[in-house]
């Protein structure tokens, strides 16, 4: 079947899109090409793979078999790929990072850094909730906050600890009063939508303070550090935040079970390529440099 790859890929990407022009899109050819090679591909296989409808392609039980096969191949092919785009003596081509939200913004000045020293690196940073598959080669390099990742295959290296602190902005403050832990009742809280957060300081939120005093959920953390910056309510922030933003105040001192461990994440087959080294260690020097701040 290898060549037919390109039916089957393109029927692939129909089925995961839904529409020919979807796919045609994705793919950069024509929508006639894409229909040319369903058909052949179906021709080959004697059997039908779609249904087709008027809002688009389904695929038919044969064509699911077909198409999960087809979604590992694409998956193993990408993760090639990315294994020998880490794998040169330069500093150059893409690399891709992924991080939360809140932590991409603290690492900012590091990849600015990073580019400045080598232009010919592109950066590609994807801040996303979800656990990344560095064994697919989703990424070259995963920051993630919480308790060590456990995965099979991956090599994980402590960065930073984030200090979380309880805070609120002073015009807050001044509408609402003073806040103590035995009146949270009487407060507005900004927490997030993940009920089952790894984020001790987040479990801490969910063990101390009533449900309804909880008037604003972000799905990320970012998104709930701007909504206390914005003064809906109190919230946990960064130590780095308060420093950022002179309106912002703690409202309680700050408890060592809302630190949070930060880890460095790559997968084995990528760790000792000299591309992922070298940005690692630029990511660790620059972690030695605010620790004590975040």
């Amino acid at each position: 079947m290898m060549d037919a790859w390109d039916e089957v890929r393109t029927a692939y990407h129909v089925a995961r899109l839904g529409t020919v022009s979807g796919a045609a899109d994705y793919l950069s050819v024509h929508h006639a090409t894409v229909i040319r090679h369903i058909d052949a591909l179906e021709g080959r296989l004697g059997v039908r793979l779609f249904h087709r409808h008027a809002r688009g392609y389904t695929p038919t039980e044969a064509g699911q078999d077909l198409l999960a096969t087809a979604a590992e191949t694409e998956a193993r092919f990408s993760q090639l790929a990315s294994r020998i785009a880490g794998q040169g003596d330069t500093l150059s081509g893409e690399l891709v990072l992924t991080a939360l939200g809140f932590v991409a913004q603290l690492l900012m000045p590091a990849l600015a850094e990073l580019q400045n020293d080598h232009p010919d690196l592109r950066i590609r940073l994807v801040t996303d909730e979800r656990v990344f598959r560095m064994e697919l080669g989703e990424a070259h390099i995963a920051i993630r906050a919480g308790s060590a990742p456990s995965e099979p295959d991956n090599v994980v290296q402590p960065f930073f600890t984030l200090r979380a602190r309880l805070c609120a902005t002073k015009s807050y403050l001044e509408q609402h009063g003073p806040f103590s832990l035995e009146a949270a009742g009487q407060h507005r809280f900004v927490a997030t939508t993940q009920a089952d957060s790894r984020a001790p300081f987040l479990r801490w939120l969910k063990d101390h303070v009533p449900e309804d005093a909880i008037v604003f959920r972000a799905s990320d953390f970012a998104s709930a550090i701007e909504a206390v910056h914005a003064g809906i309510g109190i919230g946990f922030a960064p130590a780095f935040a308060l420093e950022q933003n002179a309106d912002l105040v703690e409202v309680m001192p700050s408890l060592d079970e809302w630190n949070s461990s930060v880890w460095l994440v790559t997968h084995v087959d990528l760790h000792r390529s000299p591309k992922v080294q070298r940005v690692l260690a630029y990511l660790k020097d620059y972690a030695k440099n605010i620790v004590g701040t975040v």
